[in-house]
């Protein structure tokens, strides 16, 4: 038992992930590796027998693909959704195996177990042929750095092992594959089922000469590209009593040794690594994949989301990147909308600035694009609020790799590749001017502030923020508004009424209303602005403690009697495809500062200038 548990640990491990299309046997091919390596105990083969009378799909023969489908709809409905994860061992190798779903809404569940793997085995249907998924899956193979590929091409039992089918489908596949960029491409053809090319060479395809499946894992080389920089993306802050401070985490790339001068990278500060600690007991080096805590010879101010690194070897920050996006989610992704983005341990606010052009996979054309919707795959530039730590996907995954969240859903809707940096990310520096806002806001005796106004067309959003700046100016104030159709004549005027045109609208004026802000003078917004996203992303932008929101809650049916453009009886006929609240959703405020509603007794300008008492001081 001791002499298996130290050649165990000796052996190297091979990460490989299986995919394909709908139904081409994926998770009966991992069964059938688990059962061909003898990694099913007694008890699971007792469980196997059953589940496979009660669930399975091969009559009274066992089903291998019960071994991996865990979840309950996955059995039911004989397919995979989840990514399922699976460990085993021979004589020669240590595996783990991601079994990722074939269906094309679960191509977020592929990205997933494709991130970390060395290997894709790529499964055909002998009877299917190249299908729009598999180039799918290939393309995304490659797009995450993979550049070993297995192609199994399977059941060929239901081709009668013809070799002219393999064969044929064997150059489909080169061909779609020529423009990836793979090291090597090992077509076999076996049968999951039946264990033809599993473990041993099938009778029943005498032509073949290649490796069986498992010989091939077995001796694949498991290249890892060559990275002298270190790169240790802090996980916590480790303090279990005030005489022991260490930052634990795992070395994502190069390695560490103790004499070495630390830089933790967005603050330039440096100390001399003195101990790595482990579970086991302190370490001398650490290496690539190790989990350690870091100890430094003097106090430095990092936390969780820093990233350490050589001083001698430092790593480069960035605001804005160009990158490979895989969109994940349906809601569509727009430029200029505001979304939460976690590259290592590090977050920041993003957006896309542009969308340069979206892959076509069937044919591999750049096509172009406005909108980001479920499963696209495009190549944007994105720009953060504030610099983090990155290097191109291709050198580093951990720190080129990263993933997009909803701001109010918190669903991740999109995994991205960096491709490189922006020049002008560091051609473009903030210039440090003599008079600041403070110095404006004290000539013009009051705080600059943005008052923003939404609700619906016809609501009384123009009226209202008229009434208030005359109120205001009578004060002394000095004001300015913002109105949509003002805008929509000069800024603005080359963008049009669709969502992605919208956003785009937003982003703009929030921008404007935060320069007036800085002007000292207080800015009142006029605009549908229907979208809570970008409402948001306006507050950010300005500052919460300078924002404030003005819901005008006027219910839609009294802006159709109102209609004082003729806006809502052009959209009712069919002329108007993107009018807010017909045919285009209006997203109400959550937390607005003030809501206005119409049946108020008191005039509504009046109700503002009261309820803002204070939040405009002298």
């Amino acid at each position: 038992m001791h002499d298996w548990m130290a050649q165990q640990a000796q052996q190297d491990l091979l990460r490989f992930i299986t995919c394909g299309s709908v139904d081409d046997g994926k998770s009966t091919l991992i069964g059938r590796l688990l059962w061909e390596s003898q990694q099913v105990f007694d008890d699971q083969l007792t469980a196997l027998q059953a589940d496979s009378k009660r669930h399975g799909t091969q009559g009274q023969d066992i089903d291998f693909a019960l071994l991996v489908d865990g979840l309950a709809a996955e059995r039911e409905q004989g397919i995979t959704i989840d990514v399922a994860y699976r460990f085993f061992a021979t004589p020669r190798r240590k595996f783990i195996v991601a079994d990722t779903p074939g269906h094309e809404q679960y191509t977020r569940n592929m990205v997933t177990g494709a991130s970390t793997a060395d290997v894709a085995v790529l499964l055909i249907d002998a009877r299917q042929g190249v299908l729009t998924q598999t180039r799918r899956h290939a393309y995304l193979v490659s797009l995450v750095g993979i550049k070993q590929v297995i192609l199994a091409v399977n059941k060929m039992d239901l081709v009668g092992y013809q070799q002219e089918v393999f064969n044929a489908i064997v150059a489909d596949f080169r061909s779609v594959a020529q423009p990836l960029g793979f090291t090597s491409i090992t077509p076999i053809p076996l049968s999951a089922l039946k264990g033809d090319n599993i473990t041993e060479r099938s009778r029943h395809t005498l032509w073949y000469q290649g490796p069986t499946l498992m010989g091939c894992l077995e001796t694949l080389p498991i290249t890892k590209p060559a990275q002298k920089k270190a790169v240790f993306p802090v996980q916590w802050v480790n303090r279990p009593n005030a005489s022991f401070r260490g930052f634990s985490g795992t070395l994502a790339a190069g390695q560490l040794t103790v004499g070495d001068l630390i830089r933790v990278t967005a603050s330039g500060q440096t100390a001399i690594l003195s101990r790595i600690v482990t579970a086991d007991g302190d370490l001398r080096i650490a290496h690539a994949g190790d989990a350690v805590t870091l100890v430094l010879d003097r106090e430095v101010d990092a936390s969780r989301g820093d990233v350490m690194a050589l001083a001698e070897l430092p790593l480069e920050m960035t605001d804005q990147f160009e990158a490979t996006l895989v969109w994940l989610h349906d809601e569509p992704g727009h430029m200029g909308r505001a979304y939460e983005l976690k590259l290592a341990n590090q977050w920041a606010s993003a957006s896309l600035t542009s969308l340069k052009y979206r892959v076509n996979v069937n044919t591999e054309a750049h096509e172009s694009c406005k909108q980001l919707t479920l499963n696209d795959i495009a190549v944007a530039n994105l720009a953060l609020s504030k610099p983090l730590v990155f290097a191109p996907y291709d050198d580093n995954r951990t720190l080129g790799g990263f993933i997009m969240v909803d701001k109010f859903t918190h669903a991740t809707v999109a995994a991205g590749m960096i491709r490189h940096n922006l020049r002008r990310a560091q051609n473009v520096h903030r210039q440090a001017l003599n008079i600041n806002r403070a110095d404006r806001e004290r000539l013009n005796g009051h705080k600059g502030k943005v008052i923003w106004f939404t609700g619906l067309s016809g609501s009384g959003k123009s009226t209202l923020a008229n009434a208030l700046e005359k109120e205001l100016h009578a004060q002394g104030k000095r004001t300015y508004i913002l109105d949509g159709d003002n805008i929509r004549q000069g800024l603005n005027k080359d963008l049009g009424f669709t969502d992605a045109d919208r956003v785009e609208n937003i982003r703009r004026v929030a921008e404007v209303a935060k320069l007036m802000m800085d002007a000292g003078l207080i800015v009142m917004t006029a605009f549908i602005s229907p979208f809570r996203a970008e409402r948001e992303m306006a507050r950010e932008l300005i500052g919460v403690e300078h924002f404030i929101e003005v819901y005008v809650d006027t219910p839609l049916e009294v802006c159709e009697r109102r209609d004082p453009k003729g806006l809502y009886k052009k959209a009712r006929s069919g002329q108007l495809p993107n009018m807010t609240g017909i045919n285009s959703p209006y997203e109400p405020p959550e937390n607005a500062s003030f809501v206005i509603r119409p049946e108020q007794k008191n005039p509504p300008h009046a109700l503002i200038m009261a309820m803002l008492d204070g939040c405009i001081p002298d």
